[in-house]
């Protein structure tokens, strides 16, 4: 019979010492673990899509109500603009003054994105340029059922709407029936055009290839679960994306000198998200570690979340000793991590040393669930160590940049020899002949 104390070390988090012998290769089998779904959910996947796009919204109609037990016929694919308005009336006077705080900032942040366009004469009279425009139409997944958050509303549509997006259909599950009147103030709040009541892989399927219920769309962003990041997946190419999304991580860097109780909130804090969700704390002090370890069991203790956030712990987290902040740096980088928390004495130089992350948040007073709600940047992140070639959503992602050229006479006469040169190099007749007879050779 194992004992209670062999038993509770089963729920600890990996332990890892930069000096031990063993640490790269431990480190390395850390940073490859991915935590993302298996072959199993993409041919699921593969055959919702199939069948989506074969029979429309019969497809959709039957998928809704197997997964969600809602009968769209009945209760109708569109939730009525007038229940979004009510939801919005009906907010609590705090809780709408908050929701309001958030969208402001949200939209204040995001206004400073919008790229410039540019336009140029050169030397030789030849005009060149970007012109930047918005989409027509985005499509944004929302969780839907009690436990939607209204944050991923705000955070999704308000780029879109300062993009100049005109038509931002959002898709949310509706299971049982259960519809969250928070998310619909949000939406009506943030924008949003119109609100279908379906989800999953089958919304996101709708949206890429259009049906009479569900308009297509150029862009398809918000979270969702595995079968919802597959979908994106798989139709990237028909529409645009975001990105693949998979579970939530947090590094937290700290010096030795934090309050193990923040730290360890600010863990339990990513790890209730989702038993595969991440959480790694590296510290330069022994003692730290063992406190904010002793932190963690007592906040778990009466955690309402602490059953999704034991595992997410147990399973996945882990906290890295390092001699010194010099030696955290590489490992911050290597994790390429959602979130990276410096808690240390001085952030920003630790800041402008880093290459790799979603979002950074700086010194003991900055804990990321403000950047979860309302500081202003997006919580919408690369995961799974993407942050080394991909960034969190933004205007531009609601956006398409197209390049212009004017060469006229004088600016054609100037280069376009060469150009026909380079075309009779490359084999191409038809190219220098398009370029010479203009020229009159």
């Amino acid at each position: 019979m194992p004992s209670v104390r062999w038993l509770k070390s089963l729920m600890m988090p990996q332990r890892l010492d930069a000096r031990d012998a063993g640490f790269a290769a431990a480190f390395a089998a850390l940073v490859a673990n991915r935590r993302e779904s298996d072959a199993d959910v993409s041919a699921d996947v593969a055959a919702i899509i199939a069948s989506v796009r074969a029979r429309g919204d019969a497809a959709v109609a039957e998928l809704t109500a197997r997964f969600d037990s809602v009968d769209l016929a009945a209760q109708g694919w569109r939730i009525p603009a007038s229940e979004l308005d009510a939801a919005l009336a009906g907010l609590d006077p705090e809780l709408r003054s908050a929701l309001d705080m958030a969208a402001a900032r949200i939209r204040a942040f995001h206004e400073r994105q919008k790229p410039m366009g540019n336009d140029a004469t050169d030397a030789q009279g030849v005009r060149t340029g970007v012109r930047w425009t918005a989409v027509e139409a985005a499509g944004l997944y929302v969780p839907g059922g009690r436990a939607a958050y209204p944050s991923s509303v705000l955070m999704n549509a308000i780029p879109a709407v300062v993009a100049g997006v005109e038509r931002l259909v959002m898709v949310t599950p509706t299971p049982g029936g259960t519809v969250n009147p928070l998310v619909l103030a949000a939406a009506r709040l943030a924008g949003v055009t119109e609100v279908l009541r379906i989800g999953g892989a089958q919304a996101v399927a709708a949206l890429a290839f259009g049906t009479e219920n569900v308009p297509k769309v150029d862009v398809i962003t918000g979270p969702g679960n595995a079968w919802v990041a597959e979908a994106k997946r798989q139709l990237y190419g028909i529409v645009g994306i975001d990105m693949i999304a998979g579970p939530s991580e947090i590094v937290i860097v700290s010096d030795g000198r934090s309050n193990p109780d923040w730290i360890a909130a600010d863990l339990l804090a990513q790890a209730e998200h989702d038993p595969v969700a991440q959480s790694i704390l590296i510290t330069c002090d022994a003692a730290e570690a063992d406190a904010v370890a002793a932190a963690v069991e007592r906040q778990l203790a009466t955690l309402a979340t602490a059953a999704v956030a034991r595992q997410s712990w147990a399973d996945y987290g882990a906290i890295i000793l390092v001699p010194d902040l010099g030696a955290a740096l590489p490992l911050l980088d290597a994790l390429a991590a959602e979130h990276a928390e410096l808690m240390v004495d001085d952030p920003h130089a630790l800041f402008a040393r880093m290459r790799h992350a979603g979002s950074v948040f700086l010194g003991r007073h900055t804990p990321e669930a403000a950047g979860d709600y309302l500081a202003g940047p997006n919580h919408v992140l690369p995961t799974g160590r993407r942050s080394r070639f991909a960034s969190g959503l933004s205007v531009v992602d609601f956006m398409k940049r197209t390049t212009f050229l004017d060469c006229g006479p004088a600016g054609l006469a100037a280069i376009g020899p060469a150009g026909a040169a380079l075309a009779d190099a490359e084999g191409l007749a038809a190219h220098a002949a398009s370029i010479r007879l203009r020229l009159g050779g």
